[in-house]
């Protein structure tokens, strides 16, 4: 299997959320499931089959999650510089608009557009990598190609 590039900050943040799914939100719903049984026929039991489901829910994060973990390849940004590479911050500014935007480039399980967190394998962070602060970019996507310039490029 490949490995999956994580920045530390996305790891930890991983192993966090594990920790708190194994740790409190299991045990939570096995209580749960318990006190729902104890009200007799499960078959009309809405909060029986709502624990149900909620533990399959968290049952599926943790194989999710551990399965991530095991294939991790944490990069360490601050042995990086120079183009854009992997857990870059990088600075653009939309050439139709001027408007500015920073992504950080991570890796699939840690994006979050919302967050500025670009997914590696995203048509924006496929034309970043491996350009210089000051080139242009050109991104083609559903809406419509899109031209960047770069203003900053930093690893933190």
């Amino acid at each position: 299997m490949d490995k999956v590039p994580l920045t530390l900050n996305g790891f930890e943040s991983l192993n966090e959320e594990l920790k708190h799914l194994k740790s409190n939100e299991r045990p939570n719903i096995i209580r749960a499931i318990s006190e729902a049984r104890e009200h007799g026929d499960l078959s009309e039991n809405a909060e029986y089959h709502a624990a149900r489901e909620k533990q399959s829910f968290i049952e599926g994060r943790i194989k999710e999650l551990e399965g991530i973990i095991s294939l991790a390849e944490v990069i360490d940004p601050k042995k990086l510089s120079g183009s854009i590479k992997f857990s870059a911050t990088v600075t653009i500014i939309d050439e139709d608009n001027d408007e500015e935007k920073i992504y950080q480039i991570v890796g699939e399980p840690e994006a979050n557009i919302e967050n500025n967190k670009l997914n590696v394998k995203s048509p924006l962070a496929r034309a970043l990598i491996g350009k210089e602060m000051g080139d242009s970019v050109e991104v083609r996507s559903p809406g419509g190609t899109k031209h960047y310039e770069i203003t900053n490029i930093e690893y933190i």
